[in-house]
């Protein structure tokens, strides 16, 4: 109910200001014959009704021209005061309401000029002017209280509606910087999940390829050589789907009721990945120096998936039979290397249809807050050597973000 009233008279600021002018206008009548205990008023009555209704009349514009208001309302007041009645909110009402509009609509340095200056006048014109017998407390207690009260008032109204403001405004931005701190975890989601994607399909599509190649070719001349590698391209593609239908099922929403089940990969099934490589006919040698220590989720997944990269690329593109991965655990880092020694053609350089084998494998480790470099070994061969933190890395740290930056985009 009382917000519909505010915003009812919001909606009508005209009729509002004529209901508050034809009030103080009625009030004019009883202050202007208002008198002291004791005493007889020395004036008529209306004068003091004419020049109120002056000021109530000027209270139409306060809105527009407060300083003009104020000006009107106060000469209506001194007028009143001059002419002996007694200053009462009952005649001063129109003045009151003219600075108190003005302190709304204007810095407090303004409002207080002009409502000080209001004060030493009306004192003034009481003290010198006035007829004499009046209190001296009330001659300066009076207008200093009356004229004080509404611009208190009017302050504090603008102060609190500035407060409100500010603090939507904030409330705003923060809404702002949320969506787009959730956009932004989209995109650095979609992403991740686009490299599982890309690291998956092509691992397993690289073996099954190899695999069906295989089969095909063994099949006359050595059928059950045939069976047993067509038995395992079956696993191979078993595999897929199920790692396919794991990363997949990160996009599903919290609601769906079918949620991706088992662990996320990682170095624990190192043996398993190398093991994966031999019937394309890879072999994998698998070593480890330094003490191993437990890794972070993140940190683990991405070994793994920069492994598995790796291996995929050398299958495809180095024409050799071996390859080799290395982990070094030093107190704070883990260290991976995969090395090939043969084939012409680097095996984690994009294919010439396009891919991003290394672009993923930098990026993956830039992510954990590691490094990873790419090249031609001077012996043959290709090799890929990555870095990456034992700890968790987290955003809160800039500078370690800077130097991973920095010795990426050197490597």
């Amino acid at each position: 109910m009382i917000h519909d009233l505010q915003r009812l008279l919001r909606c009508h600021p005209r009729t509002v200001d004529l209901v508050v002018a034809t009030t103080f206008f009625a009030c004019s009548f009883p202050g202007s014959v208002l008198t002291l205990p004791g005493r007889t008023l020395d004036v008529p009555w209306w004068p003091g009704v004419l020049i109120a209704g002056i000021g109530c009349a000027a209270l139409l514009w306060r809105r527009t021209h407060p300083r003009t208001t104020v000006v009107v309302t106060l000469c209506c007041a001194l007028a009143v005061a001059g002419l002996g009645y007694v200053l009462t909110a009952l005649l001063i009402g129109p003045l009151m309401v003219a600075l108190h509009a003005l302190a709304l609509r204007s810095d407090r340095t303004t409002a207080n000029v002009f409502t000080f200056a209001g004060i030493a006048l009306l004192v003034a014109t009481t003290l010198f002017v006035a007829p004499t017998g009046e209190p001296l407390v009330l001659k300066l207690v009076g207008p200093a209280f009356w004229l004080l009260l509404p611009t208190s008032l009017g302050t504090t109204t603008r102060l609190r509606a500035a407060y409100l403001e500010a603090v939507q405004a904030r409330a705003e931005h923060a809404e702002r910087t949320r969506e787009q701190e959730a956009r932004l975890r989209v995109t650095e989601e979609r992403m991740r999940i686009a490299r599982d994607l890309h690291d998956v399909v092509a691992h397993h599509l690289v073996l099954a390829n190899l695999q069906a190649g295989t089969v095909v070719r063994m099949l006359r001349t050595r059928p059950e050589e045939a069976e047993r590698i067509a038995g395992e391209l079956a696993g191979t593609t078993r595999s897929a789907v199920r790692e396919l239908k794991a990363t997949v099922g990160l996009l599903r929403h919290a609601e769906d009721s079918e949620s991706p089940s088992g662990p996320a990969p990682g170095l624990a099934q190192l043996p398993d990945l190398a093991a994966s490589f031999e019937p394309a006919g890879l072999s994998v040698t698998v070593s480890t120096e330094g003490r191993p220590q437990p890794l972070s989720a993140g940190v683990d997944l991405t070994a793994y998936r920069i492994v598995q990269e790796a291996l995929t690329n050398v299958t495809k593109h180095a024409g050799t039979g071996s390859a080799e991965v290395r982990l070094s655990y030093s107190h704070d880092r883990l260290g991976i290397t995969v090395t090939d020694h043969g084939g012409t053609e680097a095996p984690s350089s994009p294919a010439p249809s396009g891919g991003y084998g290394v672009i993923g494998m930098r990026e993956r480790a830039l992510s954990a807050g590691g490094r990873l470099q790419a090249g031609h070994r001077p012996e043959g061969g290709f090799e890929v050597v990555t870095e990456l933190p034992l700890l968790s890395y987290t955003q809160s740290d800039p500078q370690n973000h800077s130097q991973s930056h920095s010795q990426n985009a050197l490597a």
